[in-house]
Order: C-alpha cells, then sequence, then structure tokens
C-alpha cells in the first residue's frame, strides 16, 4: 500500500471502525466514521431510490495538481487545524461527463454539525473554503468497488436510465459520489453512494 494510502487509512481508523450489523433492507457494509446530523441512512446496493439531505456544513477544495490525494491532505489539515471530528462520507462532485472530466473537480469533508465553525475561506490556507448547503432532494445508487471514474460512470448511466423511466423528476444538479470508505478496505467492499440532484419536473398542461 502507497505510504499515503496508509496515513489516511489511518485517520479513518481513528474515528472507531466498526462492522454495521447487517439489518432488513439497508446493506453490509463497513462503517468507519459517523454519518453528519440528520444524514439518511446508507441506501441498498444496485437500486435507485430518492433520498432528501437536510442542510448542512461542509470543507470543499477543488482539484489541481497532485490528485484526490493532494486534496484529502488539504481536508484533513483543515478539519485538524480546526478540531473538526471526521466524518463519513467524503464527497466528490463532477462537474462533466467523467469520460470528459477524467476524474472528480472538487472534495468536501462533511462536518459533524452545521454550527460548527463558520463559513468561508479557511485562513490557513484558501484552497479549502467552509460552505453551508441547503436542503436537497437525489435520486441515489449505492454500489460496491473502488472510487474511481469506472464506478462513477457506471453509477451515473444507471441514474439516467432511471430518469429517463421517471419523467416525474428532472436533474437539478451535476452528480457526485459519497464515499464511505477508507483506502484500508479493500476495493470489493468499499461501499459508496451515485446521487443526482433531482426535483419535480414540471407538469405539462394538455391543449383542448
Amino acid at each position: 500500500m502507497h505510504p499515503l494510502s496508509s496515513f489516511i487509512a489511518l485517520v479513518f481508523l481513528a474515528t472507531a471502525v466498526t462492522a454495521a450489523e447487517p439489518e432488513p433492507s439497508k446493506p453490509m457494509m463497513i462503517s468507519e466514521a459517523k454519518l453528519p446530523a440528520g444524514f439518511p441512512a446508507p441506501g441498498p446496493v444496485g437500486e435507485v431510490i430518492v433520498k432528501t439531505y437536510p442542510a448542512h456544513r461542509l470543507a470543499r477544495t477543488a482539484a489541481g495538481a497532485g490528485g484526490d490525494d493532494r486534496m484529502f491532505m488539504r481536508l484533513f489539515g483543515h478539519i485538524k487545524r480546526n478540531e473538526i471530528a471526521m466524518t463519513a462520507p467524503v464527497t466528490m462532485d463532477w462537474a462533466g461527463e467523467p469520460a470528459e472530466q477524467g476524474g472528480p473537480e472538487s472534495m468536501a469533508f462533511l462536518y459533524a454539525e452545521p454550527e460548527l465553525g463558520k463559513a468561508g475561506p479557511d485562513p490557513a490556507d484558501a484552497a479549502v473554503v467552509v460552505e453551508d448547503v441547503p436542503e436537497a432532494t437525489v435520486a441515489s445508487i449505492a454500489l460496491r468497488g473502488g472510487y474511481g471514474e469506472k464506478t462513477f460512470k457506471k453509477g451515473s448511466e444507471q441514474l439516467d436510465a432511471w430518469l429517463a423511466a421517471h419523467p416525474e423528476w428532472e436533474p437539478a444538479g451535476p452528480p457526485r459520489m459519497l464515499a464511505y470508505n477508507s483506502p484500508f478496505v479493500p476495493g470489493f467492499l468499499k461501499y459508496a453512494e451515485i446521487q443526482r440532484p433531482i426535483r419535480p419536473a414540471p407538469k405539462r398542461v394538455e391543449k383542448p
């Protein structure tokens, strides 16, 4: 394992690694950190469901040289400086099609409570910005596998197919990935949710 990956794994494990007890209609997964307050539980693997997320606070940084590892370390530095507890999942946003983008355009750590800290750039690192995110409804599908383009593209295609079959909903923003596990967890056990913000589609008015 790469030294940086080992370090990231230890960060997650320090938040008390526990195996979630399987429950009906809930996925078997390895839980390595708590969800932010009010967040819905992880959804079933391979099934598209509609979920609503409460307003919450997060720290976000944009992609640049160094890729995902660099974004993670920037965010880890932010929560360490500000004594913010690690939560799961870590979110990654894509601005366009994964084949065009090649990877996430940003990564964010979620605050456990929306009252923690304050919104705005981190005074110690302007590349990290704390944002308040409003309540949102998403179409969500859970998948197992690594957190790269392949998993993201697979989930995005399944969400597109679901939206085509459910005209009562329309996209309301770009897709994102919610990554729940550290590099310590083997790829075949990793759990992620690919999500697309949605809103009710305007009702068609039938002409007389």
